[in-house]
């Protein structure tokens, strides 16, 4: 029965909805903060990548261990939004901005 349901899904949000519950839900909840953490870690190796650096160079330019930069680009550990300036601002030589919605 499910399966029908997802195969007959129409958009991205109604297969979310099947499979996570709706918006709200512990269940969705949980599956929508993992996938900002894993955005957040794709975007923090691309910049990392772009800036030619290893995570052993951008940790020493911030004051942190490599094996915390590893942490973050594999989604393992929460990030404070003040380490994730320094990091983007001061280590990669990148603006963030933050979208509320």
């Amino acid at each position: 029965m499910t399966q029908d349901k997802i195969r007959n899904a129409k958009n991205f949000d109604e297969l979310l909805d099947i499979k996570y519950g709706k918006t709200g839900s512990e269940k969705r909840d949980n599956f929508e903060e993992k996938a900002q953490y894993f955005v957040i870690s794709e975007m923090l190796k691309e910049a990392r990548k772009e800036a030619n650096m290893t995570q052993e160079q951008l940790a020493d330019k911030i004051g942190t261990k490599k094996s915390y930069i590893s942490r973050l680009e594999n989604g393992k550990c929460d990030i404070q939004l003040s380490t994730l300036y320094r990091i983007f601002e001061f280590g990669l030589g990148k603006r963030i901005n933050l979208l509320f919605g």
